[in-house]
């Protein structure tokens, strides 16, 4: 059975620039291991949907609650890769921070954070699978603005 995990690429507008560029994405600079960086998520709870374990693993993790936010629900993403040698499957919602100038506040479990436009927070993720979730929400957050 694999891990499951949920959360959200967590995004803020800029005013001052005109899009693409007001765009930047949330990462967290994970505390252990090779301090990777990925947008807030986490295993889900037993008994615990998957929107509940997104809303709750952002609060926890980056203390964002969920009237911050304005979940995007018609936009999702599921990734699958293996960690240590288990299947990993992991869930995203896009979610826009209302206040673009919200505080995070960091968990133990991260040591950094950095709002990011798409192509440095693509390098920072490292992942292939990561980086095509990013380019998946640029690409849907721009179409979404031509409606």
């Amino acid at each position: 059975m694999a891990l499951r995990a949920c959360g959200f690429i967590v995004f803020r507008r800029l005013s001052q620039f005109h899009p693409p560029d007001n765009i930047q994405y949330l990462l967290l600079q994970t505390s252990y291991g090779r301090h990777h960086w990925t947008p807030p998520k986490g295993h889900v709870d037993p008994g615990e949907d998957d929107l509940t374990t997104a809303l709750r693993e952002t609060e926890e993790e980056a203390g964002l609650r969920a009237g911050q936010l304005n979940i995007i629900s018609s936009f999702l993403k599921e990734l699958q890769y293996k960690v240590k040698g288990r299947d990993k499957e992991v869930l995203y919602w896009l979610a826009e921070l209302k206040d673009p100038e919200t505080q995070v506040t960091l968990s133990k479990e991260h040591q950094a954070f950095r709002w990011a436009g798409l192509e440095e927070a693509c390098d920072l993720a490292k992942h292939e699978e990561m980086q095509e979730a990013l380019r998946d929400a640029q690409r849907f957050l721009m179409a979404e603005g031509k409606n």
